[in-house]
């Protein structure tokens, strides 16, 4: 889906994320993080890919992939307003390193049950190739969404504010959007077929809530919440909140030779009390018997230099490297942050040196 711009829009910064022109900031990078840590702001998600399973059993085959709790159906809470959940997962391979991260929810239809998917465009095509090899078509057909829907994420203080009065018009109110938990959602349907989806989304530092909807109907909330008042944020201001929260990404964090117990991503995507699904064996096995070699850690950068860049290598007390960092960024409310895997032997409060022995101390935090 094309990012609804003014025609002629100047000041916009675009950068390349795994392949995909993604909008870096809309001129104003600062004043773009003001607004969403004290008041509201819009980020247009456009390179999450969205897809839909259905066929005659999509629940069922979906459960022997994915790793999480899988979703219920919604319930109605009132005419026009259903409510539910989106549960998180990983995908894995026989060796439990990550193939893609998504969320899950119910979207039926009728008798028909269908589910829906959100996940990161970088995750798409090996996890679409994977699904095309191990779905059978008449119990689970995945479709994609891409040209039909989209979304945007309402952040900042005021965002429930805002998103209850000019985009769900007061059908769910403040308080309720509020006290929604992570992954929490609410549903409406219009007559006239219109479909529209809440998520609570826990990924960064400051309140915020996915909005999932066709092109139309998103140009409409995209419109409603820019003239309420909420500025226009890109990828600088996403990435530093979230890095502010420890929250891992695909693209920096989960690609590549990663397991979720390293990432500190299983309480949330792994469902230990579940059958069988690819990977189990090793999750198990780290759970009862091991533990991993290296764990991502949020890292405060104590230096006047310029930020490091990603995969600057990280050590202690020897040449040998400790870790390295997989995400940087410069917080107007925390100073340099990054995060980084870091090996056992090194633990939440001590510190590190970024990029060689005798470089900058970084004191290492949990996520």
């Amino acid at each position: 889906m094309t990012m609804p711009l003014p025609d002629e829009e100047s000041g916009v910064s675009f950068e390349k994320v795994a392949g995909v022109d993604v909008i870096q900031n809309f001129g104003s990078p600062e004043l773009e993080y003001d607004a969403a840590v004290n008041r509201v702001a819009v980020c247009f998600r456009g390179h999450r890919a969205q897809w839909r399973f259905e066929g005659r059993q999509p629940v069922e085959m979906l459960s022997g992939v994915v790793t999480g709790v899988m979703p219920e159906p919604t319930t109605e809470v009132e005419l026009g307003v259903r409510a539910g959940r989106a549960t998180y997962h990983t995908v894995l391979t026989p060796k439990g390193k990550i193939v893609a991260d998504l969320r899950l929810w119910r979207d039926d239809e009728g008798d028909a049950v269908r589910l829906r998917a959100d996940l990161s465009h970088a995750a798409a095509p090996a996890l679409a190739e994977l699904l095309n090899r191990t779905l059978p078509p008449r119990l689970a057909r995945r479709v994609d969404l891409e040209d039909t829907t989209g979304m945007l994420t309402v952040l900042g203080p005021e965002a429930s504010r805002l998103l209850s009065a000019k985009v769900l018009g007061l059908r769910v109110e403040q308080a309720e959007l509020d006290g929604l938990e992570e992954g929490d959602l609410r549903m409406l349907a219009d007559p006239g077929g219109d479909q529209l989806l809440v998520i609570r989304n826990g990924d960064l530092s400051v309140p915020a809530f996915d909005v999932l909807a066709d092109r139309d109907v998103l140009r409409s909330a995209w419109r409603h919440v820019t003239e309420g008042g909420a500025v226009r944020v890109g990828r600088d201001t996403w990435s530093t909140l979230r890095v502010e929260a420890g929250r891992p990404d695909f693209i920096e964090e989960l690609s590549g030779e990663v397991i979720p117990v390293e990432a500190g991503i299983h309480d949330r995507a792994i469902d230990y009390q579940k059958g069988c699904y690819t990977g189990q064996e090793v999750i198990i096995r780290i759970r009862d018997r091991g533990r991993v070699n290296r764990s991502l850690h949020r890292l405060r950068l104590d230096m006047d230099a310029p930020l490091p860049e990603v995969g600057t290598e990280l050590f202690r007390d020897r040449d040998r490297p400790v870790g390295h960092l997989t995400s940087v960024t410069d917080s107007p409310r925390e100073g340099k942050l990054a995060l980084g895997y870091i090996r056992r032997e090194v633990e939440a409060g001590q510190t590190v040196n970024v990029g060689a022995l005798d470089g900058p101390e970084a004191r290492v935090e949990a996520v």
